[in-house]
């Protein structure tokens, strides 16, 4: 999904006609810095940044840290530069889940239609609740109303006919406000927009494209498919030129899985100590199973990142025979794939794991391994991981963890990124 650059003179009023304008995109503003200004009310109106130190990235910044051009994924290191008065908060994920879940919890009031696609955003079909309700416009007032008293945070909200344009719709309200694009405005409001705001347009397309002379959606638009398809590549050039002309006839899907979750951190040194780093893919492995387990999910497949010190990021996967939530199994696969990447001589800055291709646990017959028949040892090292979910439950997700991860506290530092 492009996190693309607004247009900075796009119009706030693109008419008030509703019909047929039924998707609904809500989005969290600043979600994680805003979740933390409710925890920390004095830090309100001052630039907030949340993240860790100097080697890790910003997860989030309020809009006076913005001001001064800090974003998300910008390097702690640059977002200190620019902002040196800024409070830097460290995350606490435990606390963004809480808080996306209460709001999800109130968006599933509204309808069934509920497609979350992130921690902080999701897209609502509400043709049906329209009736009970009343129009999209009141719908997202009210929502909005009941985020900020419930849960003390601010969201914004897009609507239109298709998903692709209620999501641009809801980043041109930001902050904290609610734009109509009717659809007979959708082309109008699209040929606004700078080419980076299109779904599918990274840097990279976006440079290619500007050698084509396209910078705008407008010109895109413009451009024959053929065109576009030799800059971009047959499929790329067709799905761009749909979404130009507002063509998305995808749907809402309600209950759409989770599709990955990972966790990753940034070393404090870069380390060519192998122990070191193993001990941080256990923890990490720990994290990415407890999400695992308190959501339902198995995964079939384990994936790990390794950046070395060149800022060369190599991946590896591997797709298990029997899908896991267990931590144990996890790292162990983590390990394995991490001590096989060519790292050229060079030590590691940031290390990751990711669980994917995801299920519902019991949801297939799990084949176990004839270690697994013999010795029953990955459902006693599930229940042991089990009763640590239920500790870190009551006193706090630091409270308890793999012993080696404890060892490693004082040479690394824990950035997690959940996605």
């Amino acid at each position: 999904m492009s996190r693309g650059p607004r247009a900075t003179l796009a119009r706030r009023d693109w008419g008030h006609d509703e019909s047929g304008c039924s998707i609904m995109h809500v989005d969290m503003d600043a979600f994680f810095a805003s979740v933390e200004l409710t925890r920390r009310p004095e830090l309100v109106g001052r630039p907030v940044i949340v993240g860790g130190a100097e080697r890790s990235v910003v997860l989030a910044a309020t809009y006076e840290a913005r001001s001064f051009g800090v974003h998300s994924a910008m390097p702690m290191a640059l977002a200190r530069r620019l902002c040196p008065q800024a409070v830097v908060v460290p995350p606490d994920h435990r606390a963004y889940q809480d808080a996306s879940r209460a709001v999800m919890e109130i968006v599933r009031e509204i309808t069934a239609l509920v497609e979350q696609i992130s921690i902080d955003e999701a897209f609502l079909d509400v043709s049906g609740a329209r009736r009970r309700l009343g129009a999209p416009t009141l719908i997202a007032r009210d929502l909005r109303a009941r985020v900020r008293e419930e849960v003390g945070i601010t969201c914004s909200v897009g609507i239109a006919s298709t998903k692709f344009v209620a999501k641009l719709a809801s980043t041109h309200a930001k902050p904290d406000g609610v734009l109509l694009v009717p659809a007979a405005s959708t082309v109008p409001f699209l040929r606004t927009l700078p080419v980076g705001a299109l779904w599918g347009v990274g840097e990279r397309t976006e440079k290619t494209l500007a050698g084509w002379g396209i910078t705008t959606v407008a010109e895109l638009a413009d451009t024959d498919v053929a065109t576009l398809q030799a800059a971009v590549g047959k499929a790329a050039g067709a799905h761009l030129h749909d979404l130009a002309w507002g063509r998305d006839p995808r749907p809402v899907e309600p209950g759409r899985a989770e599709q990955s979750i990972g966790a990753e951190t940034t070393f404090a040194q870069d380390l060519y100590d192998f122990v070191i780093i193993g001990s941080a893919l256990l923890g990490l492995a720990d994290r990415c199973a407890t999400r695992l387990r308190g959501q339902g999910f198995v995964a079939r497949t384990v994936s790990v990142k390794v950046r070395t010190s060149d800022f060369r990021t190599l991946t590896r996967s591997r797709t298990l025979s029997s899908p896991t939530d267990v931590a144990q199994e996890i790292h162990a696969v983590a390990l394995e794939l991490a001590r096989g990447v060519d790292r050229r001589g060079l030590p590691v800055r940031l290390v990751g794991v990711r669980a994917e291709n995801l299920e519902r646990r019991g949801a297939s017959v799990e084949q176990p391994t004839l270690e697994e028949s013999v010795q029953e040892a990955s459902g006693a090292q599930r229940e042991a991981e089990k009763t640590l979910d239920r500790i870190r439950d009551r006193f706090g997700v630091n409270s308890i963890g793999p012993a080696s991860t404890r060892r490693r506290s004082t040479t690394t530092r824990a950035d997690v990124e959940l996605s």
